[in-house]
């Protein structure tokens, strides 16, 4: 089934500078659109370069964040600005865990995780990032 587009959009054909949830079809996760572009604005005010050639991004399993969803959302984004045609890297490190009651580590899929002792009481050590890597331009590399 196909979504209905809103607005403007529909007769212009135009994307605004900054997209908002009016100006997209249904279903698009909204959550992974403010994310992208935050992660756009960021890379925007960090790069002075005229245009930016890859973007790399880590978004650990364990945060909630759908690399697919951003990828999307990033395409829509980026019309328009420095890191329009700029390819998009994702790294989605696995999360990690280690029980408070038996110190065992432990390798975690989701947030609900139950040690092999039986003890739920586990503390996350790793898979929630979201941070960007780094940053391609014309002149060279930046890295976080």
């Amino acid at each position: 089934m196909r979504g209905r587009v809103a607005g403007d959009f529909a007769r212009n054909r135009r994307r605004p500078k900054r997209i908002s949830v009016e100006w997209l079809w249904e279903g698009i996760a909204v959550h992974e659109l403010g994310i992208t572009q935050s992660v756009v604005d960021a890379v925007l005010d960090a790069v002075t370069e005229p245009r930016v050639t890859r973007l790399e991004l880590e978004i650990g399993k364990l945060s909630g964040v759908v690399p697919d969803s951003v990828r999307f959302c990033f395409d829509l984004v980026v019309t328009g600005t420095a890191l329009e045609g700029a390819r998009l890297d994702i790294v989605t490190p696995t999360g990690s865990g280690r029980c408070r009651d038996c110190d065992q580590r432990l390798v975690l899929e989701d947030q609900l995780a139950v040690c092999d002792c039986g003890s739920p009481d586990v503390e996350v050590l790793s898979g929630r990032e979201l941070r960007i890597r780094a940053v391609d331009v014309e002149s060279g590399t930046v890295t976080s």
